[in-house]
Protein backbone atom coordinates (compact mmCIF):
# COMPACT_ATOMS: atom_id res chain seq x y z
CA UNK A 1 0.00 0.00 0.00
CA UNK A 2 2.57 2.57 0.65
CA UNK A 3 4.51 1.69 -2.30
CA UNK A 4 1.30 2.66 -4.13
CA UNK A 5 1.17 5.79 -2.12
CA UNK A 6 4.38 6.86 -2.85
CA UNK A 7 3.67 5.82 -6.85
CA UNK A 8 0.57 8.12 -6.89
CA UNK A 9 2.38 10.89 -5.24
CA UNK A 10 5.45 10.60 -7.96
CA UNK A 11 3.08 10.89 -10.83
CA UNK A 12 1.20 13.95 -9.29
CA UNK A 13 4.12 15.75 -9.55
CA UNK A 14 5.25 15.00 -13.14
CA UNK A 15 4.23 17.69 -15.65
CA UNK A 16 2.78 14.98 -18.21
CA UNK A 17 0.12 14.17 -15.29
CA UNK A 18 -1.42 17.52 -16.54
CA UNK A 19 -1.06 16.84 -20.24
CA UNK A 20 -3.37 14.12 -19.29
CA UNK A 21 -6.10 15.58 -17.73
CA UNK A 22 -6.34 17.47 -20.43
CA UNK A 23 -6.92 14.57 -22.96
CA UNK A 24 -8.89 12.70 -20.46
CA UNK A 25 -11.62 15.94 -20.36
CA UNK A 26 -11.28 16.68 -24.14
CA UNK A 27 -11.98 13.49 -25.01
CA UNK A 28 -15.07 12.95 -22.17
CA UNK A 29 -16.81 15.91 -23.90
CA UNK A 30 -17.86 13.21 -26.97
CA UNK A 31 -16.90 9.78 -25.41
CA UNK A 32 -18.91 9.35 -22.30
CA UNK A 33 -16.28 6.25 -20.83
CA UNK A 34 -13.32 7.92 -20.35
CA UNK A 35 -13.54 9.33 -16.57
CA UNK A 36 -12.36 12.43 -16.41
CA UNK A 37 -13.87 13.12 -13.25
CA UNK A 38 -11.86 10.79 -11.74
CA UNK A 39 -8.57 11.44 -12.99
CA UNK A 40 -9.61 14.96 -11.36
CA UNK A 41 -10.86 14.31 -8.54
CA UNK A 42 -8.70 11.69 -7.78
CA UNK A 43 -5.49 14.26 -8.40
CA UNK A 44 -7.03 17.04 -6.50
CA UNK A 45 -7.58 15.14 -3.17
CA UNK A 46 -3.43 14.17 -3.60
CA UNK A 47 -3.10 17.61 -4.20
CA UNK A 48 -4.82 18.35 -0.82
CA UNK A 49 -1.77 17.16 1.42
CA UNK A 50 1.00 16.74 -1.16
CA UNK A 51 0.75 20.14 -3.12
CA UNK A 52 0.96 18.74 -6.30
CA UNK A 53 -0.38 19.17 -8.92
CA UNK A 54 -1.02 23.17 -8.11
CA UNK A 55 -4.86 22.60 -7.52
CA UNK A 56 -5.57 26.12 -9.87
CA UNK A 57 -3.66 24.75 -12.55
CA UNK A 58 -5.62 21.49 -12.36
CA UNK A 59 -9.05 23.27 -12.31
CA UNK A 60 -7.28 25.59 -15.57
CA UNK A 61 -6.44 22.50 -17.38
CA UNK A 62 -9.68 20.69 -16.55
CA UNK A 63 -12.04 23.81 -17.11
CA UNK A 64 -9.89 24.09 -20.74
CA UNK A 65 -10.35 20.52 -21.82
CA UNK A 66 -13.86 20.35 -20.95
CA UNK A 67 -14.70 23.16 -22.77
CA UNK A 68 -12.80 22.11 -25.84
CA UNK A 69 -14.01 18.45 -25.79
CA UNK A 70 -17.95 20.17 -25.43
CA UNK A 71 -17.47 22.07 -28.30
CA UNK A 72 -15.95 19.08 -30.29
CA UNK A 73 -18.73 16.92 -29.48
CA UNK A 74 -21.34 20.41 -30.86
CA UNK A 75 -18.90 20.05 -34.32
CA UNK A 76 -19.43 16.46 -34.20
CA UNK A 77 -23.38 16.52 -34.12
CA UNK A 78 -23.34 18.98 -36.70
CA UNK A 79 -21.35 17.37 -38.94
CA UNK A 80 -22.15 13.38 -38.38
CA UNK A 81 -25.64 13.67 -36.37
CA UNK A 82 -26.36 10.93 -33.46
CA UNK A 83 -25.99 7.82 -35.24
CA UNK A 84 -23.26 7.37 -36.66
CA UNK A 85 -21.58 5.28 -34.34
CA UNK A 86 -22.56 2.16 -32.68
CA UNK A 87 -22.40 3.79 -29.03
CA UNK A 88 -25.03 6.45 -30.42
CA UNK A 89 -27.71 4.19 -31.24
CA UNK A 90 -27.85 2.34 -28.00
CA UNK A 91 -31.42 2.84 -26.65
CA UNK A 92 -30.30 4.65 -23.47
CA UNK A 93 -28.36 7.78 -25.90
CA UNK A 94 -31.17 7.66 -27.95
CA UNK A 95 -33.93 8.59 -25.30
CA UNK A 96 -30.89 11.11 -23.91
CA UNK A 97 -30.50 12.40 -27.55
CA UNK A 98 -34.82 12.87 -27.98
CA UNK A 99 -34.92 14.32 -24.12
CA UNK A 100 -32.02 16.53 -25.40
CA UNK A 101 -33.56 17.76 -28.27
CA UNK A 102 -36.96 18.98 -26.82
CA UNK A 103 -35.23 20.61 -23.29
CA UNK A 104 -32.76 22.42 -25.80
CA UNK A 105 -35.76 24.10 -27.81
CA UNK A 106 -37.37 24.54 -24.41
CA UNK A 107 -34.58 26.34 -22.03
CA UNK A 108 -31.27 25.70 -23.80
CA UNK A 109 -28.91 27.70 -21.46
CA UNK A 110 -29.63 25.84 -17.89
CA UNK A 111 -29.59 22.24 -19.73
CA UNK A 112 -26.23 22.94 -21.02
CA UNK A 113 -25.15 24.15 -18.07
CA UNK A 114 -26.50 21.32 -15.92
CA UNK A 115 -25.57 18.72 -18.18
CA UNK A 116 -21.98 19.49 -18.30
CA UNK A 117 -22.06 17.48 -14.60
CA UNK A 118 -23.91 14.13 -16.13
CA UNK A 119 -21.29 11.99 -18.26
CA UNK A 120 -23.39 11.03 -20.90
CA UNK A 121 -25.84 13.85 -20.33
CA UNK A 122 -23.49 16.18 -21.70
CA UNK A 123 -22.66 14.02 -24.29
CA UNK A 124 -25.93 14.30 -25.88
CA UNK A 125 -26.83 17.86 -24.99
CA UNK A 126 -23.72 18.92 -26.90
CA UNK A 127 -24.11 16.67 -29.74
CA UNK A 128 -28.26 17.35 -29.94
CA UNK A 129 -26.73 21.08 -29.81
CA UNK A 130 -24.93 20.41 -32.88
CA UNK A 131 -27.38 18.43 -34.81
CA UNK A 132 -30.09 20.80 -34.50
CA UNK A 133 -27.86 24.22 -34.94
CA UNK A 134 -27.88 25.95 -31.86
CA UNK A 135 -26.37 29.08 -32.22
CA UNK A 136 -22.49 28.41 -31.94
CA UNK A 137 -21.46 31.50 -30.82
CA UNK A 138 -24.20 31.19 -28.12
CA UNK A 139 -23.06 27.44 -27.05
CA UNK A 140 -19.35 28.71 -26.52
CA UNK A 141 -20.29 31.29 -23.93
CA UNK A 142 -22.65 28.70 -21.74
CA UNK A 143 -19.73 26.20 -22.36
CA UNK A 144 -17.06 28.47 -21.11
CA UNK A 145 -19.02 28.63 -17.96
CA UNK A 146 -20.28 25.30 -17.28
CA UNK A 147 -16.40 24.05 -18.11
CA UNK A 148 -14.92 26.24 -15.38
CA UNK A 149 -18.07 25.52 -12.86
CA UNK A 150 -17.45 21.84 -13.46
CA UNK A 151 -13.40 22.11 -12.93
CA UNK A 152 -14.21 24.06 -9.85
CA UNK A 153 -16.88 21.45 -8.49
CA UNK A 154 -14.42 18.80 -9.59
CA UNK A 155 -11.13 19.77 -7.76
CA UNK A 156 -13.15 21.37 -4.33
CA UNK A 157 -14.52 17.74 -4.26
CA UNK A 158 -11.02 16.19 -4.49
CA UNK A 159 -9.17 18.94 -2.19
CA UNK A 160 -12.16 18.57 0.52
CA UNK A 161 -11.75 14.91 0.94
CA UNK A 162 -8.45 14.37 -0.05
CA UNK A 163 -7.51 16.83 3.32
CA UNK A 164 -8.46 13.94 5.66
CA UNK A 165 -6.19 11.21 4.32
CA UNK A 166 -2.63 12.81 4.62
CA UNK A 167 -0.76 9.57 4.96
CA UNK A 168 -2.82 7.02 2.71
CA UNK A 169 -3.05 9.47 -0.84
CA UNK A 170 -4.94 6.03 -2.40
CA UNK A 171 -7.96 6.08 0.30
CA UNK A 172 -8.47 9.83 0.01
CA UNK A 173 -8.92 9.92 -4.13
CA UNK A 174 -10.91 6.68 -3.90
CA UNK A 175 -13.68 8.36 -1.27
CA UNK A 176 -13.83 11.80 -3.28
CA UNK A 177 -14.34 9.73 -6.73
CA UNK A 178 -16.57 7.73 -5.29
CA UNK A 179 -18.53 11.33 -3.74
CA UNK A 180 -18.11 13.11 -7.34
CA UNK A 181 -19.65 10.32 -8.55
CA UNK A 182 -22.57 9.44 -6.42
CA UNK A 183 -23.01 13.22 -6.70
CA UNK A 184 -23.32 12.87 -10.55
CA UNK A 185 -25.80 10.10 -9.91
CA UNK A 186 -28.02 12.26 -7.49
CA UNK A 187 -28.12 14.72 -10.67
CA UNK A 188 -29.00 12.27 -13.40
CA UNK A 189 -31.70 11.00 -10.81
CA UNK A 190 -33.50 14.38 -10.58
CA UNK A 191 -33.24 14.96 -14.11
CA UNK A 192 -34.32 11.69 -15.00
CA UNK A 193 -37.34 12.10 -12.36
CA UNK A 194 -37.71 16.06 -14.27
CA UNK A 195 -37.69 14.24 -17.68
CA UNK A 196 -40.69 12.07 -17.32
CA UNK A 197 -42.63 14.71 -15.08
CA UNK A 198 -42.31 17.01 -18.24
CA UNK A 199 -43.06 14.07 -20.51
CA UNK A 200 -46.44 13.30 -18.84
CA UNK A 201 -47.82 16.98 -18.94
CA UNK A 202 -46.67 17.32 -22.32
CA UNK A 203 -49.28 14.05 -23.07
CA UNK A 204 -52.08 15.59 -21.18
CA UNK A 205 -51.48 18.46 -23.56
CA UNK A 206 -51.36 17.12 -26.83
CA UNK A 207 -54.70 17.13 -28.14
CA UNK A 208 -57.27 14.19 -27.59
CA UNK A 209 -55.15 13.28 -24.75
Amino acid sequence: MQAINDFILAAAGQPWVLVLVLACCVIDGFFPPVPSESVVVGLAAVAATADVPNPLLLALVAAAGAFSGDNIAYLIGRRVGTRRWAWMRGPRMQAAFRWAGRELRKRPASLILVARFVPIGRVAVNLTAGVTHYPHLRFVGLTVLSASLWAAYSVAIGLFFGQWFEDNHLLGAAIAIVCAVALGIVVDLVINKFRGKTNVVERIREPGA
